[in-house]
């Protein structure tokens, strides 16, 4: 099976969820190619129509698997080669961009939604799965928490809060976070900017607590590879976290206040205590090796 992955490059590389995707396809047996989009906006992407069927007649996909709604609308643009496509969340959950979405999934074969709220959101009757992105639980797992903080220059008294993105992404709400992390004179924040996967899994078995306080998110990959690490975690009620950290004893839903989020981090550094987060995430299938069987499943059920 041959399977053309079609999606963004414009951020420099290709989102982490995606190849991570991928690279437990490729485990699987799926064979696997990108074609790469380079370009903003509705424009931007059709100026990718004739590189995007070159490389088409090149590799010979039995599918092409679309990231996000603007992909699943190019991909869609030829109509020998089935479309899968998947929505992350912003695709969904920004009004203007869903509309755009909308036709994708018309036009596509199939549908992947990363959580409840965007089907929902979506009002998707047919030809729609469920499926969250794994995570790679050989990367993101337990380590030796003096030895990473150790590495990482904290003090064994240090308070240190993980934030969900970088301090200069509006989106993750880093204003409500801030004022929230002000409240609480024994804790410092550290944003999520600048690392690679591995040094992202040695932070989250460093740090004390992550938080998001995010306006919007699909099935964010930073709380599943928190609970991977059985980081303990404190989050507003955003995408599908809720449900995925429910029954965690360690992890928080919050309200959109500063108040709460202050009160429940100083929870967690009360209690000092790791989680069963992997348990959780494994028990959903929410590991990479599990979501890839299900989209293989999708494939094949494509195909035939």
């Amino acid at each position: 099976m041959k399977i053309l992955i079609l999606c963004s490059k414009n951020s420099g590389r290709i989102a982490p969820f995606i190849t991570d995707q991928v690279e437990a396809l490729q485990k699987a047996g799926v064979v696997c190619d990108y074609f790469t989009v380079e370009g903003k906006g509705v424009k931007g992407y059709l100026r990718n129509y004739t590189p995007m069927m070159r490389k088409i007649r090149e590799f010979q996909p039995d599918i092409i698997h679309a990231h996000y709604g603007l992909s699943g609308l190019l991909a869609n643009l030829q109509r020998k080669v089935p479309v899968v496509t998947t929505y992350h969340g912003s695709d969904i959950n920004n009004p203007k961009v869903r509309q755009i979405s909308k036709v994708a999934m018309k036009l596509s074969a199939w549908n992947i939604f990363v959580s409840k709220k965007n089907i929902k959101l979506a009002r998707v009757k047919k030809k729609f799965s469920l499926i969250p992105c794994g995570v790679d639980t050989n990367i993101f797992r337990p380590m030796d928490r003096k030895a990473e903080r150790k590495k990482l220059g904290f003090s064994e008294s240090d308070n240190i809060v993980l934030f969900a993105g970088a301090f200069d992404n509006p989106v993750k709400n880093p204003e409500l976070a801030t004022e929230a992390v002000s409240k609480i004179s024994v804790a410092r924040m550290i944003e999520l900017k600048g690392y690679n996967r591995k040094q992202v899994a040695g932070l989250m078995n460093a740090v004390d607590v992550c938080l998001m306080t995010s306006h919007t998110e699909g099935s964010p990959q930073f709380i599943k590879e928190a609970m991977a690490c059985n980081c303990p975690i404190v989050s507003v009620d955003v995408g599908d976290v809720k449900e995925v950290i429910d029954g965690v004893e360690g992890c928080y839903i919050v309200e959109r206040n500063a108040e709460d989020i202050a009160e429940k981090l100083k929870l967690v550094f009360e209690k000092n205590k790791r989680t069963n987060g992997r348990e959780k995430l494994i028990k959903m299938g929410l590991d990479s090796e599990s979501v890839a069987q299900k989209i293989i499943e999708i494939y094949k059920n494509v195909l035939s």
